[in-house]
């Protein structure tokens, strides 16, 4: 994707990079899926999973009974996250734009401590925990090769521009 352009052939099956991604109205235009008020992820009627950003996060914890402070010292508020019912994992997506030399080329490197912190909170109810990062393009340059490297090897993932349906665990519309 050229800054300014329009995606490639991908689009249909996968959230796309646009500067502020938004999960919910992505899935909502997607065949077959419905996005509530609630935030409620429907494919083909059926609930599939749950999107939470920033806060809301939060309230997901308190209905599972689960009181954050206990568990870590500050909350953590990704840029969106989505509970998939079906697999059982809720994947956090921290999305990354850059396009000149900058502060965020640091936060690259703590996805080991926060995918720890986010695994606290949910092992207590037996939730699987994924860290994503949804980065632009400017993150394809040779100088991240190490820490693009360090964040596979911390068990976290990485995508440019655009997250493959599959890849959160969701179906793939025909």
């Amino acid at each position: 994707m050229v800054l300014g352009g329009i995606g490639g052939a991908n689009t249909q099956t996968g959230l796309i990079f646009e500067g502020k991604v938004d999960l919910a109205t992505f899935l909502s235009q997607q065949k077959d899926y419905f996005v509530n008020e609630n935030q409620e992820v429907f494919y083909k009627n059926e609930k599939i999973a749950r999107i939470f950003k920033k806060y809301k996060l939060y309230d997901f914890l308190q209905e599972l009974g689960i009181n954050w402070k206990y568990f870590i010292s500050k909350r953590l508020l990704p840029d969106d996250s989505i509970f998939v019912v079906i697999n059982n994992t809720i994947y956090i997506i921290e999305c990354k734009f850059q396009s000149v030399p900058g502060s965020v080329d640091e936060k690259l490197q703590t996805c080991d401590f926060k995918k720890k912190q986010y695994q606290k909170l949910f092992s207590r109810v037996n939730i699987e925990v994924e860290y994503i990062y949804l980065l632009s393009r400017w993150f394809q340059k040779p100088e991240y090769k190490d820490v693009l490297d360090y964040i596979i090897s911390m068990h976290c993932q990485y995508y440019f521009e655009y997250i493959p349906l599959q890849k959160l665990g969701l179906p793939v519309p025909k």
